[in-house]
Formats: structure tokens, sequence, C-alpha cells
């Protein structure tokens, strides 16, 4: 489990106000899948927008919670579920069996739900838009810097190498890399192989190591990462602050 049961997200250091409105959404995409996401719109707007996208449990209460937060720090935010194609719309608990629909997930499909997602934030507002992932979230918000939504730039908390796959070359959006040392899940040779290949392409990203944090130590409950929480949140900040303005 990447969060335990009584997991909560960190607020951020900087809180702009409340959160204006909040709750579920449902979302079609071009190709006619229909899925559950979560949105927060702020009632003190930076003029930032995100999408995010969860670990392996797809739209968990965790990351409902997490667009909440995103939203008192100044973000349009909204939250996708993995598993419509599979799983459907009706609201899970924690019995979901979500070891049964991760392996029917496809790249592609991932890239749809995060276009209806981009495409829902941009009816709303012209905000530049990045992902930010959290494990199986994290490398398919990387990839999405290799795509074609425009995005000002890719977050990602702790993802496994693998589901970034071959993407490297088509990168036109910077990174964000924010990884545990003492990740369970991924070996940091495999992180170091990644990013050697973003600088062997001339890539543009900044990576962050916490030494000795373990994987999903962006959490509430992990108290002795609480330092390394905020400074995640901060980066988050910078970095959306420098490429959004950029944009």
């Amino acid at each position: 489990m990447c969060h335990p049961v009584n997991g909560r997200p960190p607020a951020a250091p900087i809180v702009t106000g409340g959160v204006a409105e909040h709750g579920p959404l449902e979302l079609s995409t071009a190709d006619g899948n229909r899925f559950r996401a979560y949105h927060a719109v702020p009632e003190a707007p930076i003029g930032r927008s995100l999408v995010i996208l969860p670990d392996r449990r797809g739209l968990h209460p965790f990351y409902e919670a997490l667009a909440q937060r995103c939203a008192e720090a100044g973000f349009r935010t909204v939250v996708i579920d993995f598993y419509g194609r599979t799983a459907g719309t009706a609201p899970r608990d924690e019995s979901f069996d979500w070891a049964a629909h991760m392996p029917l997930l496809e790249a592609a499909h991932v890239d749809a739900d995060i276009a209806a997602a981009t495409a829902w934030l941009r009816e709303r507002s012209t905000d530049p838009v990045f992902t930010v992932g959290f494990c199986l979230g994290g490398s398919h918000s990387w990839r999405q810097a290799a795509g074609d939504l425009g995005l000002a730039g890719a977050i990602g908390f702790y993802g496994p190498p693998r589901f970034f796959g071959d993407s490297t070359a088509d990168l036109s959006a910077p990174l964000l890399l924010l990884l545990a040392g003492d990740d369970a899940a991924t070996s940091q040779a495999e992180f170091q192989a990644l990013v050697a290949g973003f600088d062997k392409a001339g890539k543009e990203y900044e990576m962050h190591v916490y030494e000795g944090a373990p994987h999903s130590f962006f959490d509430v409950s992990f108290g002795d990462w609480t330092t390394a929480c905020t400074d995640a949140w901060q980066r988050i900040l910078d970095f959306t602050a420098r490429h959004g303005s950029a944009v």
C-alpha cells in the first residue's frame, strides 16, 4: 500500500486561502471512457492549475484531501482515477482490489484521461497546467512532458522508471523529480539511470532525493518526514511559479 489507511496529505507551507468549492466529477475521454475525478477550486488562485495522478489505488480519499490542500495553496486542481475502463465510476472503499485492475492499465488510457482533465481545467481558466503524480502516477506524470498537451511542467514523487518507458527523446517540458532515498519500490540505481538518459539527451529537469525517506513519505502520518514534506511542497511552489510564468 502506498499510504496507510490513516494517511493524510501535508498542507502547503504557504496557504493563500480556503477552498471555494470541491467535489466529485465524472469526465469523458475522446475514446469514450468515463471515469471518476475530483476537483477543488481555490478561493485565492495563484494562476496555476494541477492535474493530480494518484498512486496505484486510483482515486482514493488521500488524493481528494490532497486536491483540497492544493486549492488552499491557490491551485485549481483535478485528481483523476485510473480505472474507469475496468472498475467503472461507482465509489470505492478500502476493499477495492486495485491489484486486479492495475495490470489492465495502458499508457494510452492514462494519456486520454489526463487529456480530459486538462481540457476540463482549460475550459474554466487560462492558467498554465502542470501534472503531479505519486508512485505509479509519478512515472506517468513525468511521461506527460513528452506528450502534446502543452503542459508547463511535470512533477513526480517516487515514480518507478519502468512506467516512464522510452519517453526521454520526446520530452519538451521541464521535470521535477522528488525521490525517496530509502525507496523500497525502486533502487537509486534505477533513478540514476533515468536521469543519466535525461542528461545525455539534454533534457531539462530538477531532482531532489530525500535521504533516508521511505516510499510515500509525503504523508502527515510519516511524522519523521515533516521537514521533507515541507521542502517538497516548497519545491512544487517554486517550480510551478518559475515555469508557469514562462508559458
